[in-house]
């Protein structure tokens, strides 16, 4: 591969071209010089966008793919296909297939199936066998396997004295372990959050409470037992106080929101939608302020698009009988662009994921390989079925208002634009 990409605005703090313009050349996967201005004397391909950025690759913590089991919600070809456009160089897969990816065979058969992508794929072992919460599957040899965490997606870790041994035991290894915020005893079968909206459209709530009890008692595991510990995907201004005070406490706990959680309220529920209908569900104002708060303080480490996709026969339904799930990556950017800081978000969609996951950040400089994602800040536009590259159209912004487009990445000696 032989570039040249011309005029592209840096944004990557550990580079030392950082918030500058320059020309960038690319030779066999590698960048071999950045400067103001490049001649192209040898005919290289050249990339000029309308008021190009760049950073290192984007990642993003949580995706799902059918495959295998459900294939006709997206397949992992498809699925990294729109990973690259969106304009994500790697991306974690949780474990909620069928079969569950609870072994090292399921590990591998995944792996191999990204191979060819320009999106890397790190898959997410299932914490427990089958998910079920009662024993814990084979964790070491996962991740000898390429398993960067273990998680039972959107499944909470019923037993606390399961998540006290997986916490012990993952130690021997350095392992990273995930646990959902929802305490099940309390959200039981609710579909929205409990407050007022809820009791207006006469829909069961799932309380705050639920999230914040759960994440109490992980966080005292915690403490009890050491090793590393990574919420996903919080949702309520109580729990960003709740993890900020364990990091005060030395705790080695991270933590992440989905992009929906820092923009849309329960208030889009009033056209029943079954689009809406996510886990954690969509809360209040407070608490998006709260969240996003979080994350401009540090607070919250990481931002996911938490890309579920969903075909028609489970969203087409009354909203009682649809599934929880909103697909995000192609929506992400464009959604929290102008709601965070361009830093900030870039931040939690590169270096600190990725540092949590163990997955290696890459500066743009010269010498290092190219891992770029490529994307115009200042675009608006409306996000309709058409942006949607995911074979599932469940997308929670769809006719929302855009700001910013994404128009790929270069990564694995691949571009996709």
């Amino acid at each position: 591969m032989k570039l040249l990409i011309k005029s592209a605005i840096i944004i990557d703090s550990s580079s030392p071209f950082h918030n500058k313009k320059q020309d960038i050349l690319i030779e066999n996967g590698k960048i071999s010089k950045i400067s103001t201005s490049i001649e192209n004397p040898n005919n290289y391909k050249e990339i000029r966008l309308e008021n190009l950025h760049i950073s290192q690759g984007w990642f993003d913590t949580s995706v799902c793919f059918g495959e295998p089991g459900f294939e006709e919600r997206e397949t992992i070809e498809n699925g990294l296909k729109t990973a690259a456009k969106s304009g994500f160089t790697d991306v974690a897969v949780n474990a909620n297939t069928y079969p569950v990816a609870d072994n090292k065979s399921a590990i591998e058969f995944i792996k191999n199936k990204g191979n060819n992508s320009a999106t890397a794929l790190h898959p997410i072992g299932s914490l427990t066998k089958n998910a079920k919460s009662e024993d814990l599957a084979e964790l070491f040899d996962m991740q000898n396997s390429g398993a960067i965490a273990f998680s039972d997606y959107n499944k909470p870790i019923e037993n606390a004295n399961l998540l006290k041994i997986a916490l012990q035991y993952a130690q021997n290894f350095d392992a990273l372990i995930l646990s959902f915020p929802q305490d099940n005893s309390i959200a039981q079968n609710g579909l929205v959050n409990e407050h007022i909206n809820s009791t207006k459209l006469g829909l069961k709530g799932i309380p705050s409470l639920a999230e914040e009890m759960q994440i109490t008692r992980d966080l005292f595991l915690l403490e009890y037992t050491g090793g590393k510990l990574h919420i996903p995907t919080i949702s309520t201004a109580k729990s960003v106080k709740l993890i900020k005070q364990a990091k005060k406490s030395g705790l080695n706990v991270t933590c992440s929101v989905a992009a929906h959680h820092l923009v849309l309220t329960d208030d889009e529920l009033v056209h029943f939608d079954s689009n809406t209908k996510v886990l954690p569900p969509l809360r209040t104002l407070k608490d998006v302020k709260a969240l996003i708060k979080g994350v401009n303080d540090g607070v919250v480490d990481m931002i996911t698009s938490d890309h579920n996709p969903m075909d028609v026969e489970h969203k087409k339904v009354e909203y009682s009988a649809a599934k929880f799930g909103t697909i995000g990556m192609e929506s992400l950017f464009g959604a929290l662009n102008k709601v965070l800081p361009l830093e900030t978000l870039i931040t939690c969609l590169t270096t600190k994921p990725k540092d949590r996951f163990g997955i290696k950040n890459i500066s743009i400089n010269e010498g290092e390989k190219t891992n770029l994602t490529l994307f115009n800040p200042d675009s608006e536009t409306v996000f309709t079925e058409d942006c949607i590259v995911s074979t599932s159209k469940n997308s929670i912004f769809l006719n929302k208002k855009m700001n910013g487009k994404v128009y790929g990445i270069i990564a694995k000696n691949k571009v996709v634009l």
